[in-house]
Formats: C-alpha cells, sequence, structure tokens
C-alpha cells in the first residue's frame, strides 16, 4: 500500500511541473495532413500546468464553439536541470528524463487555424483546462529505447492514431537540446515529443483511449481513458 500511494504521488506531482513543453511538427505525415510547413529545426510552444487531466480525474471539457482535435504524444518528465545541452550529447538526455509517460495534447483546431492564419499566439488553443490528460508514470527500465515504441490513440474504439516514434524527425537529444539553449529545463518540467499523423475531432460523448506498446506488448501504466464532455463554463469562441 504504501508503495502504491508513493506512486499516485508522484503522478500527482505532475500538476506541480514547472512548464509543459512541446515538440510540433515531429512527424512528417501529421505535417502533410495538416498542410503546414516541415520546420528545419525543432519547434516548441509551451502548455499551462493548469491544463493537466491526471488519470481518473474527469472528462476532456471542450468549450462551446471549439473544434477539439486529440494528439497523442510520448512525454519526457525530467529529473534534473537542463541547460546549453550538446545535440550529440545523448548521455547527457536520457540521464535527464526521470521517467516518460503517455499524454494527449488537446487542440481547439479553429483557434489554432485561425492564429496560424493572423501570425497571433496558440496559448488559447491549446491552454484549456483538461487539455492535457496524462497516463501514470512509466519506468525508464520499461521504455528501454524510446525511439522504438508504439503509441496509439482510439476514439469510441476505433483506431485513429497508431504509429511508432521511430518515425520522429528530430530525437530527444535533438529536442532537449534545442529546448535547453533557449529555456532552463528544470527537474519536473514535462515535455512532449510530438504526435504522428491520423489526428481528428472528438465530441462530447466520445472516449479516447491510448497507449503504449514496447516491443508489441503494452505498457499497463501507460493507458489513458478519458471521456469528452461539453462545457458548462463561461468561454465561448468568437473570432479574434
Amino acid at each position: 500500500m504504501n508503495v502504491f500511494r508513493r506512486g499516485m504521488a508522484s503522478v500527482a506531482s505532475l500538476k506541480q511541473a514547472g512548464k509543459v513543453v512541446c515538440i510540433g511538427r515531429n512527424y512528417a505525415d501529421h505535417i502533410t495532413e495538416l498542410n503546414s510547413a516541415r520546420p528545419k529545426q525543432p519547434f516548441f510552444f509551451l502548455k499551462p500546468t493548469s491544463s493537466i487531466l491526471l488519470p481518473g480525474a474527469g472528462p476532456v471539457i471542450r468549450p462551446k464553439g471549439v473544434d477539439l482535435h486529440y494528439e497523442v504524444e510520448l512525454a519526457l518528465i525530467l529529473g534534473k536541470q537542463v541547460k546549453d545541452l550538446a545535440a550529440n550529447d545523448e548521455k547527457g538526455a536520457f540521464d535527464a528524463i526521470e521517467n516518460y509517460a503517455l499524454s494527449i495534447d488537446m487542440t481547439a483546431r479553429n483557434i489554432q487555424n485561425e492564429a496560424k492564419k493572423k501570425g497571433l499566439p496558440w496559448s488559447i488553443a491549446k491552454g484549456f483546462d483538461t487539455f492535457l490528460p496524462i497516463s501514470n508514470l512509466i519506468a525508464k527500465s520499461a521504455i528501454p529505447n524510446p525511439h522504438s515504441v508504439d503509441i496509439y490513440l482510439t476514439v469510441n474504439d476505433n483506431v485513429r492514431q497508431a504509429d511508432s516514434t521511430e518515425l520522429m524527425l528530430f530525437q530527444i537529444p535533438r529536442i532537449l537540446s534545442d529546448i535547453s539553449k533557449v529555456m532552463t529545463l528544470e527537474k519536473g518540467d514535462i515535455i512532449l515529443t510530438g504526435t504522428p499523423k491520423g489526428v481528428g475531432p472528438v465530441v462530447p460523448g466520445d472516449i479516447m483511449r491510448a497507449g503504449i506498446k514496447v516491443n508489441g506488448k503494452e505498457l499497463e501504466e501507460s493507458k489513458i481513458e478519458v471521456a469528452v464532455e461539453e462545457s458548462a463554463g463561461a468561454y465561448e469562441y468568437a473570432e479574434t
């Protein structure tokens, strides 16, 4: 029972992360499906920690007027400070990772598309409460090679995303290097490594399930199951 409690405390501590840094456009087919430009270097943005939705903490809430999309991603949980990491320092990169997790980067796609068109920030599109469902923590030993695992997401038991992390355009050492040259990464920070093809909409009543498979075997601690509900809050999308 004590081990269980310690584990739950560790998951809850994700809400106290200093920041969540998300890599965009890190899978070629996803770039194509969104008609985006392929980046020459890792491209990243922030999500607020208030968007984190812990396992069993309730549904994803769709704000009024929002075209809500899912994006499944492998997450890194850092265990130490990282600053000015060299891109070829693989040992330094992997030593900095304390745990892995699976996450779903929920996105208000119509808000994001408007922001892209008008050159505005994406913060609203990515930042609503509940917009980051995350799994239980996954021990590093359970994922010997994070560049060779399969991540998937289903909606109402229909497979929507299913690809290998070997398809990442920029691998983890380069990701941590580029971020840490801009902003110091701290213990507890969360890094989302990008989403593969297959992103799409969900609506209230849908059930999303996601997971990670290593050598064909699903990791129990990676499983996410979360419903979508309509917001009863005051926000309603209107063009900026």
